[in-house]
């Protein structure tokens, strides 16, 4: 009887170490899809980031060889900077300010198809009301498309 506990605990001993084994490679397996996973997402978060820094630099050179509207412009970069994963705490809206009051003064202002449900002469004092903010802002909204392109540029190198 002393050698049948004998055995039992052995097999016991042994079982216990094949699970352990087991359960060893399984957790393995899942901490490599895991870091598999993460790279994967920082991966795509390193590409979407790079999308967003060429899309406003494109928009800024657009605006700064009068290629692009400034209100136009200026609703596109402050929604791309809004799109960035630090924008609540990088304070984008105090680094280029003229840009954002843009956005902030026309951004009730209805586009593409939402046009269409005005009338002509609504669209018109809308369109002379922005273009008015153009000419008065065009000086401070230049000037942050200057720092703009200069900042875009070093978080670029920096990626």
């Amino acid at each position: 009887m002393n050698n049948e506990v004998s055995i039992v605990m052995w097999l016991l001993a042994v079982l216990g170490i094949v699970i352990i084994a087991g359960l060893s490679v399984y957790a393995g397996l899942l901490l490599a899809r895991l870091r598999a996973q993460n790279k994967a997402l920082a991966a795509g978060e390193a590409k979407r980031n790079n999308y967003l820094h060429e899309s406003i630099h494109t928009i800024a050179l657009a605006m700064q060889q009068d290629q692009c509207p400034l209100s136009e412009g200026c609703i596109r970069i402050a929604v791309l900077l809004d799109n960035l994963p630090d924008a609540e705490r990088a304070g984008y809206a105090a680094r280029w300010p003229a840009i954002h009051e843009m956005h902030d003064r026309i951004k009730h202002m209805p586009t593409h198809d939402a046009r269409k449900e005005f009338p002509k002469k609504e669209i018109r004092k809308m369109d002379l009301e922005r273009e008015g903010y153009e000419v008065e802002m065009e000086e401070a909204i230049q000037a942050d498309v200057a720092t703009l392109l200069v900042w875009v540029k070093e978080r670029r190198q920096a990626l």
